[in-house]
């Protein structure tokens, strides 16, 4: 083996401004350098190991590991490794040429014996020149593991000029010795550092230790067999990665080999009724290296409340490894995770009904959400999806329609589902719906309003309608209408009655025939105008329904008998009074009463009584 020489000259660039290059553009966060080195000293040991297993290395490997090490007092950190080593050959082709990447060498020489789990992380050849970011210097000791290889030392300043000189090192491996500059002083802090390692590096496949412990899962559970796990395994690794959240509902092994690798775990957590996305919750990695917790083009948006690991070597990433770019396997990998989801969910909901429906208050918000978001998943999610009724029974679309057809059909042949989106408010209109035989839909969920529009437009002659949309006989127009026990002229004076006591543009009053068990005034609000209302209020943009007054319908029962005695009041004043009572009633009944109108009320009332 040739022995080394001293040299100096100059690095193989194109630009001598590529230092400043990398510190200020390549890297958006200078804390990068320790993935990168540490990154880079895996896979100078993963090498190592695969040389010894294609017999290319006879001797003894030993404790395979990566040590970091602090020196606050000569403001150094040390990267160091006992792997395959580089000789003064190595080093000219590697460090001085910058972006030939020694990874993707080493695996072009090797093709025909690795495969993609090989574990070399290293693609770009850039990597290494992170540690000019936060380093004035940069010495690197090495000594390859060919016998009677001669260590080699290779300093830098951080100009294109560097050193190459013999070295002193008895045994095989790295170390890359880091001289920190004055302005990134911040990293020679133990707690810093040890933090930055526990984001980048705490499932990396080769032992790093700092400040005496080892602070790596070396075989996180996403790399095993599913048939090797149980459920605790699962439960203990969510703990791990999510040490404050409640123990997760189910969760999801992805582990595919073609046409991409992809390995991971996805929790499904429990969640409240709201559309807040908690990003940052699933985590990236290439080949165990943690990359991204912004994973918005691998994961489909409905399932960003998902908790997990996703690891795949073919997610393509920019020189950095910052940023996903757009990529054929990105759109490949989003599909396959929604199938797999909808696989998931459907398994569930045919081995144990019961249980499916105890989860789905909590895992609905993703299935309506799917729903609305992917086309693809609605052809599974509608054998699953399920609608709850006020009576808290579940039912699927078809078993519900099965369920109503027969009483809640209309004249002209449509479905008609009724609901609620708040059961205390709209009691009053629950129950008398109640009192018809028909059944009341609970639809309280923050997406439901989206989600009614979507269920209309794909199952067929089907319509929702709230149940205060409307007096009962209208929500579910039969072609029917009740006999009027009022005279034309005497409905027309009861509406002149009611508008001089409300005195209000924006209510039309109608005075129409009902049963006598109804309510002698009902509040109703337009189902399409609300509705429009509610979907411009939940996405958060200004919109003409979102701007438009609320128009609510006054409907005055003219078979109630206290209608009845209203007409029979010989003194305006009195009818007056009447009619103000039971309009405040309706209002108290939609919990729309408040303030001095209501304390007016409980005194006319008492007064009253």
């Amino acid at each position: 083996m040739e022995a080394v020489q001293n040299e100096k000259g100059q690095i193989s660039i194109h630009t001598e401004n590529i230092f400043p290059i990398i510190k200020k553009f390549l890297y958006s966060d200078h804390e990068i350098f320790l993935r990168e080195l540490v990154s880079n000293a895996v896979d100078a040991t993963q090498k190592l190991r695969q040389l010894s297993s294609f017999g290319e290395f006879g001797a003894e490997l030993g404790e395979l590991k990566v040590t970091v090490t602090l020196n606050e007092e000569a403001k150094t950190i040390t990267i160091s490794d006992n792997g395959i080593g580089m000789t003064a050959d190595e080093i000219k082709k590697y460090i001085n040429q910058i972006a030939f990447s020694g990874a993707s060498d080493f695996l072009e020489k090797y093709k025909d014996k690795t495969d993609e789990k090989g574990q070399i992380i290293g693609h770009f050849g850039l990597g290494f020149y992170s540690a000019f970011m936060v380093a004035e210097k940069v010495e690197i000791i090495t000594r390859s593991y060919r016998d009677n290889a001669e260590p080699a030392r290779w300093v830098c300043d951080g100009s294109t000029e560097f050193e190459l000189t013999p070295a002193e090192r008895a045994e095989r491996g790295t170390d890359v010795v880091l001289h920190i500059a004055p302005d990134s002083e911040e990293f020679l802090d133990k707690t810093r550092l040890r933090g930055i390692l526990d984001k980048y590096a705490r499932f990396l496949p080769v032992a790093i230790e700092f400040d005496g412990q080892t602070i790596n899962n070396t075989a996180p559970i996403w790399t095993k067999a599913p048939a090797d796990l149980t459920d605790e395994d699962y439960k203990s690794f969510y703990r791990e990665l999510y040490p404050m959240s409640e123990e997760p509902l189910f969760w999801i092994h992805l582990n595919v080999d073609y046409p991409f690798n992809l390995t991971g775990i996805l929790y499904f957590p429990r969640v409240k009724n709201e559309l807040r996305f908690q990003r940052e919750k699933i985590q990236l990695y290439s080949r165990q290296v943690f990359i991204t917790d912004e994973v918005k083009d691998v994961v489909p948006d409905f399932l960003m409340m998902l908790h997990g690991v996703i690891d795949s070597p073919d997610i393509p990433l920019n020189v950095s490894r910052s940023f996903l770019q757009a990529d054929s396997n990105v759109k490949k990998i989003n599909g396959y995770i929604t199938r797999k989801v909808a696989d998931k969910l459907n398994d569930l909901f045919n081995a144990d009904r019961t249980a499916f429906e105890e989860k789905f208050d909590d895992i609905g918000l993703f299935i309506k959400y799917g729903i609305l978001s992917d086309d693809k998943f609605w052809e599974k999610a509608k054998n699953f999806v399920l609608l709850k009724n006020t009576d808290g029974q579940y039912a699927t679309p078809d078993e519900y329609r099965e369920k109503i057809q027969a009483n809640q059909t209309d004249k002209n042949d449509t479905l008609v589902l009724l609901y609620t989106s708040d059961r205390k408010q709209q009691d009053a209109y629950v129950a008398s719906a109640v009192r018809r035989g028909y059944d009341v839909l609970l639809m309280d969920n923050v997406i439901d309003p989206h989600f009614i529009n979507a269920l209309e437009y794909k199952l067929e002659k089907v319509h929702f309608v709230r149940v205060d949309a409307d007096t009962l006989d209208k929500l579910i127009d039969k072609g029917l209408s009740n006999e009027s026990v009022l005279s034309e002229d005497d409905r027309t004076k009861v509406k002149e009655v009611f508008e001089q006591v409300l005195d209000n543009k924006t209510l039309t009053v109608s005075v129409e025939a009902q049963p006598t068990d109804e309510l002698p005034v009902t509040i109703t609000l337009p189902e399409f105008l609300r509705r429009m209302k509610d979907m411009s209020a939940l996405s958060g943009e200004q919109s003409f329904y979102g701007n438009m007054p609320l128009g609510y319908n006054v409907v005055v029962n003219a078979n109630h008998p206290l209608i009845g005695k209203l007409l029979a009041q010989t003194d305006a004043d009195a009818q007056k009074s009447l009619a103000k009572q039971v309009y405040d009633l309706a209002l108290l009944s939609q919990n729309m009463l408040t303030g001095a109108d209501l304390t007016a009320f409980v005194k006319r009332t008492v007064e009253t009584l």
